[in-house]
Parts: C-alpha cells; sequence; structure tokens
C-alpha cells in the first residue's frame, strides 16, 4: 500500500511538474512575443512633419536645419512644408501632414490666434504637435510660459527675457546727464514676441533707473531695407536720438547703414541676434551689441520634444523648453557660437 501511495505520489508530482513547467514556457513564451512586439512597434519608421512660418527668411531655414539634423541622428523620416508666409497655406500644410498620417508636427506660427485652431485639429486627431519660437494664444491673456492646451510643447527664446538683457546693455551706454532719447524698430506686430521684447526692454531701463523717453517706435517686415527706411525716419525726425533698439540683428544691419551716412551717430543695440552679419558688425563697431538667439538650437530642441512626446505617450503635455540668451558685444562675441 506504501508503494502504491508513494508510486501515486510520485506521478502527481511529475504531473504537477510538466504543468507547471508548461505553465513557465506559455508565460515565458508570452512574455518573449509582447517584447517583440513592443521592439517592433519602437522599431516603426518614425516620421515627423515641420511648418516653418516662412523659409525666405535665414532665421527660419536653420530651425529647419536643427530639425532635420536631429531627426537624421535617430532615423526619423522629416516633411517639412512652406506656407511662404501664409497662414491659410500653413493651415493646409498641417491638414496635408495629418493625411499623410506623420507621427509628429512642429510648426513655427503666422498667426498665435489663428494657431489656437491648427493645434486643436491636430491634438483631437491624437498626433503630438510643438510650437517653435513663436507663442500659440493671445499673449495678453496668456503667459509664454504656460503654453497653449494640446501643446506637447512650445519651444522658445524667451523673448521678455532677451528683451531684458538688451535694455541692461543700453543702460549701460545711455548718457547719465540728461533724459536720454530712445527710438525702437520694431518687428512684424501680428507677432506676439513684438510686446515681449518691448516690454523686457523697458523693464530693465526702469530697473536700473535710466533716464530715458521712447521719441520713435515703428513696425517693419523684420527685413534690412524695413530697419534702414525706419533708421533714416528716426534720424530725421530726431537728430539727437542716444540709441535705437531694434527686434532683430536683420533690421539692425539696415539700420547701421543708415546711422553710417547720417551725422547722428546712436548706439546702435538689437535683440534676436547671433547672425553672421550681426557678429560683424558687432566686430566693425557698426552695432554695438545684441542677444543670442540660436535658431538651429530650437530647431533640435523641437525635434527633441516631438520625439519624446512620440516615443513615450505619458510624457506630460504643455512644457515650456528654452536656453540661455548671454549678450553679445566685441568682448563676449564667443558665447554665442551659432550663426545663422
Amino acid at each position: 500500500m506504501r508503494e502504491v501511495s508513494m508510486h501515486a505520489t510520485q506521478n502527481r508530482y511529475r504531473t504537477h511538474s510538466r504543468s507547471v513547467s508548461g505553465s513557465i514556457f506559455r508565460s515565458s513564451a508570452l512574455t518573449l512575443t509582447a517584447l517583440l512586439f513592443a521592439g517592433s512597434a519602437m522599431a516603426k519608421d518614425l516620421t515627423f512633419g515641420y511648418v516653418p512660418a516662412s523659409l525666405e527668411y535665414p532665421y527660419n531655414v536653420m530651425t529647419a536645419k536643427g530639425f532635420e539634423e536631429a531627426a537624421k541622428e535617430k532615423g526619423v523620416k522629416t516633411v517639412v512644408i512652406d506656407p511662404r508666409g501664409s497662414v491659410e497655406k500653413q493651415g493646409n500644410s498641417l491638414d496635408d501632414l495629418l493625411s499623410q498620417k506623420v507621427d509628429a508636427i512642429g510648426f513655427l506660427p503666422l498667426d498665435s490666434v489663428v494657431a489656437e485652431g491648427f493645434v486643436d485639429k491636430v491634438s483631437d486627431a491624437k498626433v503630438p504637435i510643438v510650437a517653435i519660437a513663436l507663442q500659440v494664444g493671445d499673449s495678453a491673456k496668456r503667459q509664454l510660459k504656460d503654453p497653449y492646451p494640446g501643446l506637447s510643447a512650445l519651444v522658445a527664446t524667451d523673448n521678455y527675457q532677451s528683451g531684458v538683457v538688451a535694455g541692461e546693455m543700453a543702460a549701460g551706454v545711455l548718457p547719465k546727464d540728461k533724459t536720454a532719447k530712445i527710438g525702437i524698430v520694431m518687428g512684424d506686430p501680428a507677432y506676439t514676441i513684438v510686446k515681449l521684447d518691448t516690454d523686457g526692454f523697458k523693464a530693465a531701463l526702469d530697473k536700473a533707473g535710466a533716464k530715458y523717453t521712447i521719441v520713435a517706435e515703428q513696425p517693419t517686415n523684420w527685413t534690412p531695407d524695413e530697419g534702414e527706411a525706419v533708421c533714416q525716419n528716426f534720424l530725421t525726425a530726431h537728430p539727437d536720438i542716444d540709441l535705437i533698439y531694434s527686434h532683430a540683428d536683420d533690421m539692425a544691419i539696415g539700420c547701421a547703414r543708415a546711422i553710417d551716412a547720417s551725422a547722428s551717430k546712436p548706439k546702435l543695440i538689437a535683440t534676436g541676434g547671433g547672425s553672421k552679419l550681426g557678429h560683424d558688425a558687432i566686430l566693425a563697431g557698426e552695432m554695438y551689441g545684441s542677444v543670442c538667439t540660436r535658431p538651429q538650437l530650437l530647431g533640435k530642441l523641437m525635434f527633441d520634444a516631438l520625439y519624446e512626446a512620440a516615443t513615450k505617450p505619458e510624457t506630460p503635455k504643455g512644457r515650456f523648453v528654452t536656453y540661455d540668451m548671454p549678450p553679445i558685444t566685441k568682448e563676449t562675441i564667443d558665447s554665442c557660437p551659432e550663426q545663422w
């Protein structure tokens, strides 16, 4: 009886062992299958789209370059569509990317308020979207560091801080024995950064206790020719002007030409700097200084934000991504190595 009982126990043990072994094998097989599936999902060819504002501007070209170089390093395919400065074409381009079923989309907004609708459409389609360089939403109602809901991230220069850096430079060179006269060469007012550049500039002057008055402000379309024309107007109307502040290197280059042709010799300071022409103008003494802006780095940071959102769905939305912006003068020219 004991032998029968022992054989029965051994048989049950062997049967149980086979059952457990089979379970472990099946579990391992299932786990391996799941890992292989996950791996194949991660190995899926990714394609990201980018719709800049217009590739006629070197700044925007450099954002695309940074984006494409970063994508190449990760093996991600890219589709870049140029809307040529048209808000309508930008909307159509975003629709085209959605129809191509790209995995993520970046764009440089042409109109911050209209861009809200673009973001809503892409977000509703469950495609990560990142805005670069410019804010989405009315700047009077939304802070730069509070990105529009639906955006995976806003990757931008902190233009208020950029204005502050320019204002700190200006406070150091303005005459101390009188109320200084300042003219501001603005960018296109449709861009929210225009107000931020000016607000930061004035805030820095006020904090420094500078005595000044803004005698002229005029918008431009961001080009050197417009900058030259505006500065000619300033110099004619206010030949005793002490300083001109430009919202970008591009207009400052034209402004430098106007100053060179004039008897007036105001100091010239810009933000939106870091271009090769701007560097050359500073080294030549045609411009006192500018503030480092790095569009190629912005393009890379935009790609990084898109990649994280596309490969890690748990990544929080509404992130604000920026970088440091040192002042650029003859003495600090090497602090801003990226030139565009």
